[in-house]
């Protein structure tokens, strides 16, 4: 009597898998911290009193989308983006400018930490409809991210899965 036919099980392919198929290039998640330590220290303030005036200068200048407000002791407060200005512009049409920061900033702020993920990051941001996040270490500013920073960061890191599977594949 003939035998029936069996798939192929796991066991039976081990011998015969190749390098490229028993690789995991990540093993760990993306954080913070590694956007962080690619894009430098930069930390781009402006105190609560300072007129909209100064701080559109420092948005140019920096070329930048938007400021973390501190205080005199450099404790976090807000939050500045170009579209905050925007609204203001708007509602108050050449009466912007002089106004002050603390006025029209986000006060409520959202931060993360160097450790948090950039997969969470990303959809915290994506979520609320925002671009830019402090990170707070210990309750420190040491830095903020933006959409931006975190989509060029996963693109190079695929470049970079991409390239070593190629390496595996022809190597």
């Amino acid at each position: 009597m003939p035998e029936s036919y069996q798939a192929p099980m796991r066991q039976d392919q081990d011998s015969s898998r190749s390098k490229s198929q028993s690789v995991n290039i990540q093993n760990q998640q993306a954080s913070v911290a590694d956007v962080l330590s690619g894009k430098g220290g930069n930390i781009f303030t402006i105190g609560p009193n300072e007129t909209l005036g100064r701080a559109v200068e420092a948005l140019r200048d920096q070329r930048i989308g938007a400021l973390i407000v501190t205080d005199k002791s450099g404790a976090l407060c807000g939050i500045l983006s170009e579209r905050d200005i925007v609204r203001k512009l708007a509602d108050t049409p050449g009466q912007t400018l002089p106004q002050l920061v603390g006025d029209v900033m986000t006060k409520e702020v959202k931060t993360c930490e160097p450790a948090s993920s950039l997969v969470g990051v990303l959809k915290e941001m994506t979520d609320n409809r925002f671009r830019h996040m402090p990170v707070v270490d210990h309750g420190t500013l040491v830095g903020m991210v933006t959409i931006g920073d975190v989509i060029h960061y996963r693109l190079n890191q695929l470049e970079h899965e991409a390239l070593h599977l190629k390496q595996l594949i022809i190597g």
